[in-house]
């Protein structure tokens, strides 16, 4: 949801997802004049609390030494950008913030309060009637944690302390999923799953309840074993899968006499990287899951990634539809036949407004083109996750001069080594392309910043796992682009894999904008140090600057923080 306020010396603008809330600031050339940053307070109207939100920044005048992992109040030690997002929201919330530009002297916290305005947000509900979106924390590595945990595997905790820990990292995610899946309580419903990893025993577990309360689940897993490298790793995934349903009595017949758990081994060479759940509602097909989880610890807790509901027919029938087509293991031939009858591949731009799903493998690349066609078609902001190095369709856009915003957000730069400086080089040339690759804060990198847990969770995908695009997610017809395919040749042509691309809906748009953003700051800030503390020593606390010298960058036409005041406020 949108908010905006404007006094004559300050404007503020506020996009507000379900658990991030993005304030947007601007003020006119004359008014940063002795500006030495913004001071927020937030009242929480929900649960009663008013305080001043804090920041790790302080003026080396009076905090010459900060303690590790030591939080101050914005009232003493302001803001210094014109950007700045509230991590702390929660879903279905009242606040109203106290926006204040401080002036005056740092020296002695003699600071005044100069022009201010308050503005009324209201987050939006995780589980609204058409749409829910959900995110998990994906931030083992933060302060956040290590404030809370220590720098302490959140596996190695028992009983309470160890729920606590994964509550906080799942943020709602593994509870929505659990939930979904508890819909199929009674024989009036039924679920059909079609899964690429699944270990994690709560959810194993809810689909063996399911199974005996409405005796009809049936779940598709990839059981491909090829050769090669990687054998025995695939091994290890279908063996971990098969023991879940052996533990939890998913091994048998549904009512009906049709085997519970379906393997999908056809064309060996490709994967079955679905993630989706369809609930069946008297046989009708009415509501979908789907995302970029996987079923298993390391997905609902470790890295970054999101669980989508559709509560739409017309929507849950072709995932359905989708579903009958992988059971009976067809060959590459017959499903990609079947997947462009079914979703014909998009050409023209815009996509059509409302729910467009669409699934492959596919006979070419065209819909793969087509998502990058829609990013080109972008005027203001675009924002791209890859977690397996940035595919050559994309990398074209990307290296194109614009005048607007391209915000990426990387689990590395390359997957090949050898070409990481290439694609440094090339993805950097553009200023106005931003990119941050996952990393975590090493002891001592920054002074008074404590040392992070690096994610114990993953064994190959440590940050973000998330495959979704925002095509211009600020404006009043965004397009969300999310599901489980990782923009490659091999996702579109060659596996199982489904997406959902979402065009008008800004509710949606705002939830995935304000989690896409609390992700790339959080890495881009590490990735940074990470690279400057490389060269040797610890790098120095980053200190406010003590006048409103901090502002030019923000007023000088072109520059990347120019773009992202004009773009954000």
């Amino acid at each position: 949801m949108r908010f905006r306020v404007k006094s004559r010396n300050l404007t503020v603008h506020a996009v507000a997802g379900t658990h991030v809330v993005i304030l947007g600031m601007n003020a006119p050339d004359e008014a940063r004049k002795g500006l030495l940053g913004f001071a927020i307070q937030r009242t929480d109207h929900t649960e009663g609390e008013t305080y001043w939100l804090q920041g790790m920044r302080t003026f080396k005048v009076t905090n010459p030494n900060p303690p590790d992992g030591v939080y101050f109040s914005t009232a003493e030690n302001p803001i210094q950008d014109f950007l700045w997002s509230d991590f702390t929201a929660k879903t279905r919330h009242d606040y109203t913030y106290y926006v204040v530009g401080m002036r005056g002297t740092p020296k002695n916290y003699t600071l005044d309060a100069g022009t201010s305005v308050s503005i009324k947000v209201t987050t939006e509900s995780d589980a609204a009637a058409s749409q829910s979106v959900y995110f998990n924390r994906g931030v083992i590595g933060s302060q956040a944690y290590t404030r809370q945990f220590g720098d302490n595997n959140p596996q190695k905790f028992v009983g309470s302390e160890k729920a606590k820990a994964y509550a906080w990292l799942s943020r709602g995610l593994e509870e929505a999923m659990l939930a979904f899946i508890q819909q199929a309580d009674n024989p009036r419903y039924a679920l059909r799953a079609a899964v690429y990893e699944f270990g994690w025993d709560p959810v194993s577990a809810a689909f063996g309840d399911a199974l005996r309360a409405c005796k009809d689940v049936r779940i598709i897993y990839d059981a491909r074993v090829p050769g090669g490298t990687k054998e025995l790793e695939n091994k290890k995934r279908v063996t971990e899968a098969q023991n879940q349903f052996k533990k939890h009595k998913l091994t048998g017949k549904t009512a009906a006499g049709e085997d519970v758990t379906v393997p999908r081994t056809e064309n060996p060479s490709y994967i079955a990287h679905n993630k989706f759940i369809v609930l069946l509602d008297g046989g009708d097909p009415v509501q979908v899951w789907t995302g970029s989880t996987n079923f298993t610890e390391s997905g609902i807790f470790g890295q970054s990634n999101v669980g989508h509901v559709v509560r739409d027919r017309a929507v849950a029938a072709k995932y359905h539809a989708y579903w009958q087509a992988l059971s009976g293991d067809p060959a590459q031939k017959e499903i990609v036949a079947s997947d462009e009858l079914a979703t014909p591949t998009l050409h023209k731009f815009p996509p059509p407004a409302g729910i467009t799903p669409l699934f492959s493998p596919r006979a070419d690349l065209a819909q793969l083109n087509w998502y990058a066609t829609a990013l080109e078609n972008s005027t203001v902001l675009d924002c791209f996750t890859a977690a397996f190095g940035v595919n050559k369709v994309f990398f074209d856009v990307f290296t194109k001069p614009k005048k607007y915003l391209r915000y990426l957000f990387l689990e590395e730069w390359a997957v090949k080594k050898a070409a990481v400086v290439a694609t440094q080089k090339a993805l950097q040339k553009d200023p106005l392309v931003q990119v941050a690759v996952g990393a975590t804060m090493r002891d001592g990198a920054v002074a008074g910043w404590a040392k992070e847990l690096f994610n114990p969770l993953s064994a190959h995908v440590h940050y973000t796992h998330n495959k979704f695009a925002l095509v211009d997610p600020l404006s009043d017809d965004p397009i969300v682009i999310s599901g489980s395919a990782n923009f490659s040749d091999a996702s579109t042509q060659h596996n199982d894999e489904n997406m959902l691309v979402v065009r008008g809906d800004t509710r949606v748009a705002d939830i995935y904008l304000g989690e896409f953003m609390r992700m790339w700051r959080h890495h881009r800030f590490r990735e940074i140090v990470s690279k400057n503390s490389a060269k040797g020593g610890a790098v120095e606390h980053n200190y406010l600057t003590p006048d409103d010298s901090w502002t030019d960058p923000f007023y000088r036409a072109g520059t990347v923080k120019y773009v992202q005041r004009e773009t954000f406020a």
